[in-house]
């Protein structure tokens, strides 16, 4: 998404840049930054935690590809400097998200989907069977999905930001500024935030 908006996308090269990058299955946010610097977009990878975080490995969505995904991961992070793959550890504010944007720039999330909630599309049912009075319902969402999403614009006067969600890429979305860091600051998260430079 980011690509084609920069046009920087080409689709032949866009693949074997997914084949080089071993990007199957399971997308971290560093892996994102190396993709970046594949297509030489100027970018900044903020996080909260430089490598996996072990505590993950009990979570359900990352027991799946957690221990093949670790060292691999891992060796990302080790090696971002030498390949140019501009990573920080740092706390990124919501002021440091709106002076990014408000220059024409964009930005990759890590959210917890579970928690962010578009203010223009419908509503998400929030219960998942109607038994009748008296019976248990045994199902349950999880407690964290991590989702990647783009922010492009934000509204100070109604405390709202904007972003583009690729589930839905033929929409803008909005979600009030406390929602949004409520799901981006979401353990397992890592507080992720890649800014990208437009002026790439």
């Amino acid at each position: 998404m980011v690509l084609q908006y920069l046009n920087h996308l080409d689709n032949d090269e866009f693949q074997k840049a997914i084949q080089e990058l071993q990007l199957t299955k399971s997308i971290w946010t560093i892996d994102l930054a190396y993709l970046m610097r594949h297509f030489g977009v100027k970018h900044k990878f903020c996080t909260q935690t430089l490598g996996v975080d072990k505590g993950y490995k009990n979570q359900s969505f990352y027991r799946k590809h957690f221990d093949t995904e670790e060292n691999r991961v891992n060796q990302l992070f080790a090696q971002a400097k030498d390949c140019k793959v501009l990573v920080e550890k740092c706390t990124v504010t919501v002021q440091d998200i709106q002076n990014h944007l408000s220059q024409g720039h964009v930005a990759i999330v890590l959210v917890n989907a579970v928690l962010l909630l578009c203010d223009l599309c419908s509503s998400p049912v929030k219960y998942c069977c109607f038994l009748p009075i008296g019976q248990k319902c045994f199902c349950r969402s999880p407690d964290y999905q991590g989702h990647f999403i783009v922010l492009c614009g934000y509204n100070k006067a109604s405390g709202s930001i904007y972003y583009n969600n690729p589930a839905y890429a033929d929409r803008t979305c909005c979600t009030s500024i406390s929602n949004f860091e409520e799901a981006r600051t979401s353990y397992g998260t890592d507080e992720d935030i890649l800014f990208i430079y437009t002026d790439s």
